[in-house]
C-alpha cells in the first residue's frame, strides 16, 4: 500500500521513489537520472535545472493529496509543465506502446485466428488514436500556449477549444481488454498474461497524464489567458 503523505522539497528524493514507484516515470518526464544519493527532491530538482514547485504539484497531485487547486494554477511553471507533457507523449508513442504491442506479438499467433486479429487491430486503432490525440497538442496546443506566454496570444484559439476536445483516450483499451480476457485461448498464458498487465497499466498511466492535463495545464493556461485579457 502506498504511503500518502504530501512531500516537500526537503524530503529526500530516494524516499518518494521507495514509497511510490509509479514516480519513476515523473522522474524521467523532467529529464532526472538515478544516482542521486540521499540528496533531497529541493536538490535533486536543481542538479537537474527541474523547476522544484511543479515536480512538486505534479507528484503530490498524482498521490492525491489535497492541494488548493487556484493556488497551485498560479505556482506552476507553464515552460517545465509543457517540458513533462512532452515528454509523456515521446514516452507513450516511441517506448510504451510500441514495447505492448511486441510483447502481444509474442503472446498471439499473429494473425492466424479471427480473435488474434481483432487483438492487433484493436491495438493499432487505439495507438492511432492515441498519436492523433498527442500530435494535436504538440501541433496546435503547445505552440499557441508558448505564444502566450511571448505575449502573442491567437484571436481564433483558446484552451476552452481544447477542453471541448480534450477526450480521455485511455478508454478506448477497454473493449480491446474484453477481447483478451473473455475471447482469446492461450496455451500459455504467461506471455499474454504479461501483455495485459502491461495494458492495465498503461490505461492507468494514460489516465493520470489526461488528469494532469485536465485539472493542471487547461486551468493555469486559463489563468494566464485570463490575465491576458483573453475573452472566452
Amino acid at each position: 500500500m502506498y504511503k500518502l503523505g504530501k512531500y516537500n522539497g526537503k524530503d529526500k528524493m530516494c524516499d518518494l521513489i521507495c514509497e511510490h514507484y509509479p514516480m519513476l516515470l515523473v522522474l524521467s518526464r523532467f529529464g532526472i537520472a538515478l544516482g542521486f544519493g540521499d540528496k533531497n527532491i529541493e536538490e535533486v530538482c536543481n542538479e537537474n535545472g527541474v523547476d522544484v514547485k511543479t515536480f512538486l504539484i505534479i507528484t503530490n497531485l498524482l498521490l492525491d493529496d489535497p492541494i488548493e487547486m487556484q493556488e497551485i494554477h498560479s505556482s506552476v511553471s507553464i515552460d517545465s509543465l509543457i517540458t513533462y507533457l512532452q515528454n509523456s507523449h515521446t514516452y507513450f508513442l516511441d517506448f510504451r506502446l510500441p514495447a505492448i504491442r511486441r510483447n502481444l506479438i509474442d503472446a498471439i499467433d499473429c494473425g492466424k485466428s479471427d480473435v488474434s486479429f481483432a487483438i492487433m487491430r484493436f491495438f493499432d486503432e487505439y495507438v492511432a488514436e492515441v498519436r492523433k490525440h498527442m500530435m494535436y497538442e504538440e501541433e496546435t496546443v503547445f505552440p499557441y500556449v508558448r505564444s502566450l506566454l511571448q505575449g502573442t496570444p491567437s484571436d481564433k484559439y483558446n484552451i476552452g477549444i481544447f477542453r471541448k476536445q480534450h477526450d480521455q483516450v485511455e478508454a478506448k483499451l477497454s473493449e480491446l481488454k474484453s477481447i483478451i480476457i473473455k475471447y482469446y485461448p492461450a496455451n500459455s498464458s504467461n506471455e499474454l498474461n504479461s501483455a495485459l498487465f502491461d495494458i492495465f497499466s498503461c490505461e492507468k498511466d494514460l489516465a493520470s497524464h489526461n488528469y494532469i492535463e485536465d485539472n493542471l495545464f487547461v486551468p493555469a493556461i486559463a489563468e494566464l489567458e485570463h490575465k491576458n485579457g483573453i475573452k472566452k
